[in-house]
């Protein structure tokens, strides 16, 4: 291969890496943290099991989601945003104050 043609690839291979970087950096902030998911759904009373068969998930998913061990997507994931967002305006987070 030509000198010319390992550099160009090279620079392909290195703005490949950049733009995997620029994605991680730019992911969507949609979902608040793990320990605010959770506590939005205690701050409503809403047990595990409520919020699991809403989504349509296991509880085991959801317990997952809560402790930050995955996150969803596609549809589920823009409801559980959805969700999130409607408890974070009636409950929201009151600054030094620790989730139950």
């Amino acid at each position: 291969m030509s000198p010319g043609v390992e550099a160009i690839r090279m620079a392909e291979a290195g703005h490949d890496l950049v733009a995997a970087v620029d994605a991680l950096i730019d992911r969507p902030r949609d979902l608040p943290d793990a320990a605010e998911r959770r506590r939005l759904r205690r701050a409503d009373g809403l047990t595990q099991n409520q919020v699991a068969g809403a989504l349509r998930v296991s509880r085991t998913t959801l317990v997952a989601w809560e402790a930050g061990r995955s996150e969803p997507s596609g549809q589920r994931r823009a409801a559980y945003a959805h969700f999130l967002r409607r408890l974070a305006e009636k409950y929201p987070a009151v600054p030094g104050r620790e989730a139950p």
